[in-house]
């Protein structure tokens, strides 16, 4: 499964919040085929997730949904938020990936 460190987890409750998104609403974490090195991350809000399709856990108050697929390329990766001069983001540390784009948005296997 996924990690969410707290800091990461504000950011997360702070866009629900601002976007008045309904109670039961999860993070959703998933891939995608596509991006310069293969995979590309995906995030967003789901109101529909199931356990029967997905991996659900909460971690610090954000309730994180990963669909089973998915979760074979994620398990262990860490999403944090990140504040720089350069970038300002959420960014995926994947101990599975072997390659990785620039921009941290896409990996390979």
């Amino acid at each position: 499964m996924v990690a969410l460190p707290e800091k990461a987890a504000r950011e997360v409750q702070r866009a629900m919040t601002e976007a008045k998104l309904p109670e039961g609403t999860v993070l959703r974490v998933g891939v995608a085929g596509g991006g310069c090195s293969g995979f590309n991350y995906k995030l967003g809000f789901d109101s529909n997730a199931s356990t029967e399709r997905d991996h659900i856990i909460e971690q610090h108050g954000v309730r994180i949904a990963v669909d089973k697929k998915s979760d074979l390329y994620l398990d262990g990766t860490t999403i944090d938020w990140i504040e720089t001069l350069e970038r300002r983001g959420f960014h995926f540390e994947n101990p599975n990936a072997t390659r990785s784009c620039g921009c941290g948005s896409s990996f390979g296997m």
